[in-house]
């Protein structure tokens, strides 16, 4: 397994960066540093995608060292391989969870890592975040101690889509007798929005049909095909990597309607629209939270604190954009989680995995902290809860314009009056079958 340690020296002096990558055998040396593993996918059929979010991630890690740390506390990050497959998740995983005194939490960074990972967490006691992937109902953290989708769940989106082409109507009882298709690669990933979907379907009158693309999605004929007999009204795209410029090319050869097309949010950045250019004009993605964010104030500290010293994990042009972007996000939420567990357990302190889902669990990312930490514009408020490991439901729509990604739509929040029974439906199912006891009020304030 090919492991990369992107680390910032305890003893580096003020906010001199180390790009260097340093040994395992030199990490074990260092002191008061507060872990935090990446499982990330720079090879294999996703890399064009994997690649901007590990940079992302990277950089802020090392733009929270230049800052002086959390609270004087250093991260240390260390990459492992897994291409997005799920055994090479958990094997990293595996090898990565006691390293350096213990990994203070997991990103899996693929849906189908995160149910691999869902079985060990709870044994291990570490937090899995997965910022907008992973199990929808894993927002219900009565009975999902250790998951954290937070910022939003495949749901979320789902139902932020349907509102937005609900407003394109007219009003969401236009949608009734409208023909909507999901075009999903076929795999836990893929699968996720169906069941929201199915709900809404029923509930709105439309006639909701799927249609499962085999992995990495490259082979797409049979599919547009059926499109093109069907003639729905708007298709949704659940696709990742090559899948999602596959289905563009198609639309555009079968003579679909790109504005008719909505995207996921893993369907909705530069790699899936750059090579076919105008060709995706008017395709449309669900943002959640951010989009592309290059005039964003923490996009500026990194360009001047990192990249303008030679410092920046990937090329500067990618800065900004939206796979990097997510990155960022990811790992801020990784270090505030930290500092709020710190708030608790003490500032100055490296932080265990138990008190990191204990901050987990009580973050309160406010508009003025997101601001303080150069978010403004770019997210909106998070609060997390004991039984919301979610935290926040808005998304935006963006919108290609055949050069770049644009914002079409106000923020959009999904139906919590939707959400939250289909979300305890699920989770109870899986305590059922997985004979996990809801936790207490007392369990709540560990």
């Amino acid at each position: 397994m090919k492991l990369r340690n992107l680390v910032l020296s305890a003893s580096a002096l003020g906010a001199t960066l180390s790009a260097a990558l340093v040994a395992p055998a030199a990490l074990a040396q260092q002191a008061k540093e507060q872990y935090l593993p990446a499982l990330v996918y720079r090879t294999g059929p996703y890399a064009p995608n994997g690649i901007p979010w590990a940079n992302g991630y990277a950089d802020y890690m090392k733009l929270t060292n230049a800052r002086g740390g959390i609270n004087g506390v250093k991260v240390l990050v260390e990459e492992c391989e897994t291409a997005y497959a799920t055994d090479r998740g958990v094997e990293c995983y595996e090898r990565l969870k006691g390293k350096n005194g213990g990994a203070t939490l997991f990103q899996p960074l693929a849906t189908g890592i995160t149910f691999a990972l869902t079985e060990k967490a709870p044994i291990d006691k570490i937090p899995l975040l997965t910022v907008g992937y992973g199990r929808s109902e894993s927002q219900d953290g009565g009975v999902f101690k250790w998951n954290f989708p937070i910022g939003g769940t495949y749901w979320v989106a789902a139902d932020v889509l349907l509102q937005q082409i609900g407003k394109k109507e007219g009003g969401l009882d236009k949608l009734k007798g409208k023909k909507i298709t999901l075009v999903y690669l076929d795999s836990p990933y893929g699968k996720e929005p169906i069941p929201l979907l199915t709900e809404r379907a029923a509930m709105l009158g439309f006639q909701f049909n799927a249609l499962p693309v085999t992995a990495p999605g490259v082979e797409q004929k049979s599919t547009w095909l059926q499109i093109r007999q069907q003639r729905p009204d708007y298709v949704l795209l659940w696709g990742y990597g090559i899948m999602n410029s596959t289905s563009l090319k198609e639309a555009q050869a079968t003579g679909y309607p790109r504005e008719k097309m909505y995207g996921a949010w893993w369907s909705g950045a530069e790699p899936d629209v750059k090579d076919v250019g105008m060709g995706a004009k008017g395709y449309n993605a669900a943002a959640m939270q951010h989009g592309a964010e290059p005039g964003s104030a923490v996009v500026k500290e990194i360009l001047d604190k990192l990249h303008a010293k030679g410092q920046g994990t990937g090329p500067k042009e990618e800065v900004g954009q939206v796979m990097y972007m997510r990155g960022v996000v990811s790992a801020m939420y990784a270090v505030e989680a930290v500092r709020a567990a710190q708030e608790r357990f003490g500032k100055g302190k490296v932080i265990s995995s138990e008190q990191a889902r204990w901050g987990l669990e009580n973050l309160n990312l406010t508009q003025a902290k997101l601001d303080a930490l150069g978010f403004k514009g770019v997210l909106k408020p998070v609060s997390t809860s004991c039984q919301d490991h979610m935290g926040g439901n808005w998304a935006r729509i963006h919108t290609w314009d055949g050069s770049k990604w644009q914002f079409s739509s106000d923020w959009l929040q999904a139906d919590e009056q939707i959400l939250k029974p289909l979300v305890k439906s699920v989770a109870d199912k899986y305590a059922a079958e997985k004979k996990i006891t809801r936790r207490t009020a007392a369990d709540c304030q560990s």
